[in-house]
């Protein structure tokens, strides 16, 4: 009887008798926890205080209690929320403890947090700026014209800042809406590339950079969202040509493949290749992280948010596709985007 109900529950669930030994433990909970054998005594199979003091408070009390069991398994840590509940089960008195695997919502919890403070952070330095500069034109350098136009410039800059961020949090908030649902109209990715490059050619030349296309005579199709991807690929190009150093190149390859490795089916393969100083390898797995720059200083005088790469991943994602970055110091970096045909 007992075991029968344990085996219905989707969850990982053990029975625990009045004299606090295990009656019974599903096929969850027992490879949660291979200890979980009937008959054991509560103290010896799961060794945490707060979990144990729980289920005997339920004991004794008869009243629901609650408690975190946390289990580590090769380096990660899962956290369950273990709900416990005295109930009978065909005469039988004793605990129902059922685990919940909550770690993802933590974790969700823990990424918001850390948003609201990058968010408040990256606000509050410009606002902060310009609070200071409008009471220093109110007060000492009211009449000083010369200050008052070197000000106005600082303050425009500051402005347009917060202006980009504030727009890259939209995109990004537009992307996440639409992550579940893939584009199906069938766009030539070699009209977008040429459109992007035509866009970007004079902001390439005004530092000395060189924008080389290849990409096939036909066109090359594949299921997309013209406007995301614009966004992509002038954000990638964009990059390579601010952190490419001066009088550099920019190469764009197109590359159709008949089963790409990552995707396992045909693709195409859009490598952005600049000539510039490259990025230490500790630094690229954190790339596309929200917010995290490797010259916050630079980054932040090169007008860049730190959500440029966080956006592109979740549109190439948003198109099933995956993202590749290869550097070398001294030897510039590659952005390689990976996109199915269909």
């Amino acid at each position: 009887m007992i075991n029968s109900l344990l085996d219905a529950i989707p969850l990982p669930a053990i029975f625990v008798g009045t004299d606090a030994r295990l009656m019974g433990a599903n096929a969850q909970a027992k490879a949660l926890q291979p200890n979980a054998q009937e008959g054991r005594t509560l103290v010896l199979i799961f060794r945490q205080p707060g979990l144990n003091a729980a289920i005997e408070s339920c004991l004794h009390r008869r009243t629901p209690q609650r408690a975190i069991y946390l289990h580590s398994e090769d380096g990660q840590e899962t956290r369950y929320d273990v709900s416990c509940s005295f109930v009978e089960i065909g005469g039988t008195a004793g605990v129902l403890a059922c685990f919940k695997d909550i770690t993802e919502v933590e974790q969700a919890g823990e990424i918001r947090r850390e948003f609201v403070a990058n968010v408040s952070h990256e606000l509050k330095t410009p606002l902060t700026a310009l609070l200071g500069f409008i009471e220093t034109l109110q007060g000492p350098a009211k009449n000083d014209a010369q200050a008052r136009e070197r000000f106005l410039g600082i303050m425009d800059a500051e402005a347009n800042r917060m202006n980009r961020l504030v727009g890259d949090l939209l995109s990004l908030s537009r992307v996440e809406e639409d992550a579940r649902m893939r584009p199906s109209e069938s766009l030539d990715i070699c009209e977008i590339l040429s459109t992007v490059v035509r866009n970007l050619d004079e902001v390439a030349k005004s530092r000395g950079h060189e924008i080389v296309l290849h990409q096939p005579d036909s066109p090359v199709t594949l299921p997309a969202d013209r406007d995301q991807l614009m966004q992509v690929f002038i954000n990638l190009i964009e990059n390579a040509v601010k952190y490419g150093g001066r009088d550099g190149q920019v190469t764009i390859s197109v590359e159709p493949v008949e089963r790409d490795q990552t995707l396992r089916k045909p693709a195409v393969r859009i490598s952005i290749a600049d000539t510039g100083p490259g990025i230490d390898a500790v630094h690229i797995p954190r790339l596309t992280e929200r917010f995290y720059r490797i010259d916050s200083h630079r980054s932040r005088e090169m007008g860049g948010t730190g959500l440029g790469l966080a956006i592109v991943k979740h549109i190439v994602a948003r198109h099933r596709g995956r993202m590749k970055i290869e550097s070398s110091l001294g030897q510039g970096s590659t952005f390689t985007v990976i996109l199915p045909k269909n």
